[in-house]
């Protein structure tokens, strides 16, 4: 079931989001050659104690898991597509990492991720990236009252696709509120015109998985979390949670 969230709600749901925002571009700030991913958790730890938030990846389960999720963001490096749990790597030069990560806040979540290069960046990685930042965009300007979710779906897609690009089947957006996983699901692939109305007060995660060789598949790593490209080639993430409003999609994730 979809629930339909009030203007107060959403505003809540904002200052959540601006705390992910916070820890995004903290984590990302602290990003460099020779930090280690368990150093990037770390930050965005303190940024949510600061904040009084706590972390809706923290300890969370789903079905397919074989252990609780044991840190505040994931972290994924190279071929890792999403999911990736931080270790003690420590980051290299040109590597390719991106960092999603929750917050909630007075009972509300907000969802965000990013990616980015560490040193001197491949051409062929910024244009992953920005390819991803791009379907992202396209997919928000779709999340208007009117529209469906395979518009937001058709969106996204036709930005990968026409890029070259790969999308990991089944895996795509979800809707944000109480919990960081509701109704309804996001595809990053669709036609345009199906799927549910968007309806003022829908809250949904847009976030655009994009594998750099152009194949749809992946594999789960022997940790049990994180996926990662079938042909070894380099993945990208991009992320926000966005409301559907009568005045256009309200990005509440927004990174000033």
């Amino acid at each position: 079931m979809v629930e339909l969230k009030t203007d107060t709600s959403i505003d809540e749901m904002y200052a959540a989001g601006q705390i992910v925002a916070r820890a995004l571009t903290a984590a990302r700030q602290a990003a460099d050659v020779g930090v280690s991913l368990l150093e990037l958790d770390e930050v965005a730890r303190e940024v949510l104690r600061e904040a009084g938030a706590t972390s809706p990846f923290l300890g969370y389960r789903p079905s397919f898991a074989p252990t609780p999720f044991p840190a505040v963001i994931c972290a994924s490096v190279n071929d890792a597509i999403v999911h990736g749990v931080p270790t003690g790597y420590r980051l290299r030069d040109g590597d390719l990492v991106s960092v999603d990560c929750g917050a909630e806040l007075a009972g509300w979540v907000g969802d965000s991720a990013l990616s980015f290069t560490v040193g001197r960046a491949r051409p062929a990685d910024l244009r992953l990236i920005e390819t991803a930042e791009r379907a992202l965009a396209a997919g928000i300007e779709a999340a208007v009252v009117g529209n469906r979710i395979g518009d937001i779906a058709h969106a996204v897609g036709r930005v990968c696709r026409t890029a070259g690009y790969g999308i990991p089947h089944g895996f795509g957006g979800h809707g944000v509120g109480r919990r960081m996983h509701e109704d309804p699901e996001v595809p990053n692939e669709g036609r345009p015109g199906r799927g549910l109305p968007l309806r003022p007060g829908m809250v949904l995660a847009i976030e655009p998985m994009l594998i750099a060789g152009g194949t749809d598949m992946y594999y789960t790593a022997p940790d049990g979390w994180t996926l990662r490209t079938s042909d070894g080639s380099r993945a990208a993430h991009a992320e926000h949670t966005v409301a559907i409003t009568g005045a256009g999609p309200r990005v509440l994730t927004e990174r000033r």
